[in-house]
């Protein structure tokens, strides 16, 4: 069955051709689109960050181990769901990975079933995660059009205060601060400042 619109990308990192070979055929049996790469290296240099993904990557690997792939995708903020998979899997390596944000830790060889389950179940939890850091970076990219002035009134707002007492604390009139309100509700194209700042709440954004 073809991919649905919309599906993640299963991504395959490891050094083992065979193990890539027959897993990107597994999971294209039941309609997965699957890439494969020899290294991390390999990966960073072809993988497209514009679109949910769920990441499959070996623990031990020459050069770059999965572990420092991992690091490498957080300090990008690339949000995909990390499988991680080694032949020499131990409690320890299994808690490092987890703890770091891994979403399963599976034992080679694979059980087909086993496998196929969890890509399918993380490949809707990649669609919730670039979901929601879509927005997150849409909210950013809005607020950062704002003045550093708009961006005092707009923090104040957030914490609940109404024109008068932003007047009052920064010192100017009313009518000022409605003039800052109404330029902050039309750069960033808010519908209302309650929905900007009811946004900003939920991506925890930084103003």
């Amino acid at each position: 069955m073809p991919p649905e619109p919309g599906d993640a990308v299963v991504h395959i990192v490891d050094d083992d051709e065979d193990l890539r070979e027959s897993l990107r055929f597994l999971l294209a049996s039941v309609g997965i689109q699957a890439l494969d790469y020899p290294d991390a290296p390999t990966f960073l240099a072809e993988f497209d960050p514009t679109e949910p993904a769920v990441v499959i990557v070996d623990v031990r690997m020459p050069g770059m181990s999965g572990f420092q792939l991992q690091e490498e995708l957080e300090s990008r903020g690339y949000p995909a769901p990390m499988i991680f998979c080694s032949a020499h899997g131990d409690i320890p390596m299994s808690v490092r990975a987890l703890t770091h944000g891994a979403v399963d830790f599976l034992e080679k060889p694979y059980e087909p079933q086993r496998i196929l389950e969890v890509v399918q179940q993380q490949q809707a939890l990649a669609r919730q995660r670039f979901v929601a850091d879509t927005e997150r970076r849409d909210v950013e990219r809005r607020v950062a059009e704002l003045t550093q002035r708009e961006r005092e009134v707009l923090r104040l707002v957030i914490e609940g205060m109404a024109s008068q007492a932003v007047a009052r604390r920064l010192g100017t009139s009313v009518k000022t601060i409605d003039v800052h309100r109404a330029r902050i509700k039309a750069k960033t194209g808010a519908d209302s400042l309650g929905a900007l700042v009811r946004d900003i709440l939920l991506h925890r954004v930084e103003v």
